[in-house]
């Protein structure tokens, strides 16, 4: 690990401030650390967030309001989550393990940096870490690499599973920096890579992420995370779905599908959504809208089984959510 320079700070203004002059916010540090010790991550100066006043987790109407510094394990095991949002509890769960849920924060992992071991590999090509150098998983082993969303510079996957569920849900997020407050979706937060995956999110410098807030909606209690991986634990997803129902009757009146491991960044499946909507639950309305979610996929040479996994995947899920599991 090289030098670098660390700060704790106490007030919003100070964070900004340091960020604006080039430092780099830490939190849970879960993500950073690693890559700085194996010398990815270069920054010269850290600033200390966590004696900020954002780990509040709380109801507002029917909406779930999640501090930025809020830890996972506080947030899935929050009373006012599992009434709201059990869908968000859900995929906390499924993203890490308990120690990692007692130190990560709920910014910190949205934020986080992509699994990609080429990313990690100081002796491999990779546009993310090295912009121009090239991409050495395109020709290498990707069996774990994204279909969806992809470009001829980057095919590393966005590695959060909350991510996909506030995505499904239509969460949005609330942010501070030298130029003041914003608001926006929290599926505006992730880029693309087209030709610049070194860009992976839409936070202009200095800006701190203060609070997520999902909305209430009667979907809600209809959720579930269902995630595909290689081993039980400790392991980051192959295909994962987040799903959500509002029915009536055997009919569905609404539905929520994001979709992780298998896009650059999480993935809502609008077209799955619309072409359940008014339909009878069951496996043959699920089985017809999942395949939608196979449109614009570009599999690469060792990652061709997501494209049955994928569609698969989102069936088992709404079926566990709509009780025919």
């Amino acid at each position: 690990m090289l030098p670098f320079s660390f700060e704790k700070v106490r007030t919003e203004q100070d964070a900004i401030r340091a960020a604006a002059a080039g430092a780099r916010y830490i939190a849970g540090g879960t993500t950073l650390i690693d890559l700085m010790r194996d010398e990815v991550e270069r920054p010269e100066r850290l600033v200390d967030i966590n004696a900020l006043p954002m780990a509040d987790i709380r109801a507002d109407g029917a909406d779930l309001v999640i501090g930025a510094l809020a830890r996972m394990s506080d947030v899935a095991a929050h009373r006012e989550t599992k009434r709201l949002q059990p869908l968000i509890a859900e995929s906390l769960i499924e993203g890490a393990s308990p120690q990692l849920r007692n130190m990560a924060s709920m910014g910190g992992n949205l934020l986080q940096r992509v699994r990609c071991p080429y990313f990690r590999m100081l002796d491999a090509a990779c546009n993310k870490r090295d912009p121009g150098s090239g991409c050495s998983a395109i020709d290498g082993l990707n069996a774990g690499h994204a279909i969806l969303g992809t470009s001829n510079h980057c095919v590393a996957t966005h590695p959060s599973d909350v991510a996909v569920a506030l995505v499904a849900l239509g969460a949005t997020m609330r942010v501070r920096g030298p130029q003041g407050e914003r608001a926006f979706p929290v599926e505006e937060l992730f880029r693309l890579p087209g030709d610049t995956p070194h860009l992976e999110h839409t936070l202009h410098p200095g800006e701190l992420i203060v609070e997520i807030r999902v909305p209430g909606g009667p979907y809600a209690r209809q959720a579930r995370y269902l995630k595909v991986r290689d081993r039980a634990s400790y392991e980051f997803a192959l295909v994962s779905a987040a799903v959500a129902l509002e029915t009536e009757g055997d009919t569905i009146r609404q539905a929520r599908v994001a979709v992780g491991g298998v896009g650059t960044r999480p993935w809502r499946m609008r077209a799955v959504e619309e072409a359940l909507r008014g339909k009878p639950v069951g496996r043959d309305t699920f089985t017809a809208a999942a395949h939608l979610a196979l449109e614009g996929t570009r599999p690469l040479s060792h990652n061709h089984y997501k494209v049955e996994l994928l569609p698969r995947t989102i069936v088992r899920a709404l079926e566990m959510a709509g009780g025919t599991a």
